[in-house]
């Protein structure tokens, strides 16, 4: 039996029937209609439906990145390398919108996983806007791989217990 940990960025409800109903309607426009445009709304329906995230598979000892659709999981495996430690840390997002001449930018706070191997080396395992999801995710990494958590969302780093 294969014992994977999946950690996905959560899509809300309304993107998801949005999405779901823009696939089905795009099935009947491909159809009954024009093809390209059906291809097009399905691709949209896809888009807002969609997620990112990781697994990690402690029966054979590899993780991946994945894109996520509707609970269907796309990624290759790789093989783990010798983890040392989790490092929590704390990041911004920005994102910048043009819109008819106009631009506006965002920028909000999140809190990122990284797994540490080879002194320096790491891979970014989960993302979060909130600190606590952040914390509750490195605990069960901690305590499936038995690794330490740096905390490192302030100025002081610190080891946690």
């Amino acid at each position: 039996m294969n014992n994977i940990i999946t950690y996905i960025k959560p899509v809300s409800i309304l993107k998801r029937i949005f999405g779901a109903f823009l696939i089905l309607l795009s099935i009947y426009v491909v159809l009954f209609n024009n093809i390209l445009f059906g291809f097009f709304m399905c691709a949209l329906g896809i888009f807002l439906s969609a997620t990112t995230g990781s697994q990690i598979n402690l029966s054979n000892n590899t993780h991946r990145e994945i894109w996520s659709i509707f609970s269907i999981h796309f990624g290759n495996w790789h093989k783990n390398p010798e983890f040392e430690y989790i490092s929590v840390f704390k990041g911004k997002q920005s994102q910048r919108i043009n819109s008819l001449g106009a631009s506006a930018s965002f920028s909000n706070q999140i809190f990122i996983i990284n797994l540490f191997y080879l002194k320096n080396k790491h891979i970014t395992f989960y993302q979060s806007k909130n600190k606590d999801n952040a914390f509750k995710v490195a605990t069960d990494i901690k305590n499936t791989l038995k690794l330490d958590i740096l905390d490192a969302t302030e100025k002081e780093q610190k080891w946690l217990p």
